[in-house]
């Protein structure tokens, strides 16, 4: 009987173990491609003229607004993603900081995802490509 039960134990551990890998390479795959996306926006938006502009960034429950050292373009209109001057895709939310409200708050690159705000519960989730497109139309009459 323990052997049964080591025996389904190990085989469930491989395929949640397999589950897992497949949902990472897909992932993966997928950051790549946003990746790419990004890259061709900045690009683009250098040929049209559209210059980077500093980001902001605001705390997790909206009270506070700080500065950062980023500049990129809002690709949303609520300033809650952007993309970076370097190609990189910011999600523009940070704990609250009463330091950052002097020196600024950190911004790190996320993984960027094909569709912005799949699986979450604020706001329709719309593609990136959709929001890259948009912003560059807007030209310099962006909110």
């Amino acid at each position: 009987m323990q052997d049964e039960h080591a025996a389904w134990l190990a085989h469930h551990r491989q395929a949640v173990a397999g589950r897992a890998a497949a949902l990472e390479a897909g992932r993966n795959t997928e950051a790549r491609h946003a990746a790419a996306l990004l890259e061709e926006f900045v690009r683009r938006a250098g040929e049209r003229g559209l210059a980077p502009h500093p980001l902001s960034a605001r705390s997790y429950d909206g009270r506070w607004t700080y500065k950062t050292r980023v500049r990129g373009w809002y690709l949303k209109s609520n300033r809650s993603v952007a993309a970076g001057e370097d190609g990189e895709y910011y999600v523009l939310t940070v704990p609250a900081s009463l330091r950052a409200r002097f020196t600024g708050a950190e911004l790190s690159p996320s993984m960027p995802r094909l569709i912005v705000g799949a699986g979450g519960g604020d706001g329709e989730p719309v593609p990136l490509e959709h929001l890259l497109e948009r912003r560059l139309e807007a030209g310099t009459r962006w909110p």
